[in-house]
């Protein structure tokens, strides 16, 4: 995994119309692109580039009544901003000790570029990723 330290924190982000505003006091622990059908249902989009970070370091700064929980299934949940309905957050049983960002959301603070391309096997065939980053199938996921 990539040394994060050297990373400026606190990063800051919010939804599009601006209701919901977080902040992270926690360098981030990975990035990665995913192209898991639900992922790609919920953003409208080829695939969704997430950071996680430790859950206890993110907090909301505005919006708690704006922030909207979907149960995409038995074992995560959504949040996006129930006003404009931008997709901000991903929280998961496999990894509840995290929380993952929509990297797009983030407005202040850099995170490191993706490292890799997960649940690769359900990927659309018009985006092209020749990135040469390592491409994993949900059957070999190495998410953090």
């Amino acid at each position: 995994m990539p040394d994060t330290s050297h990373l400026a924190t606190p990063l800051e982000g919010h939804c599009f119309c601006g209701a919901v505003r977080y902040r992270v006091t926690a360098p981030a622990k990975w990035c990665a692109h995913c192209h898991c059908s639900m992922c790609r249902q919920a953003h409208g989009a080829a695939f969704v580039t997430w950071f996680g970070v430790p859950l206890s370091a993110l907090c909301l700064s505005q919006g708690e009544a704006a922030l909207q929980w979907f149960d995409s299934s038995h074992a995560a949940k959504r949040g996006f901003c129930k006003h404009c309905g931008t997709p901000l957050f991903f929280h998961g049983l496999r990894w509840a000790d995290e929380m993952h960002i929509a990297r797009a959301s983030l407005r202040q603070g850099e995170v490191q570029h993706p490292s890799s391309h997960v649940f690769y096997d359900s990927h659309v065939t018009w985006a092209n990723c020749d990135d040469g980053l390592p491409r994993f199938d949900a059957s070999n996921q190495l998410m953090p």
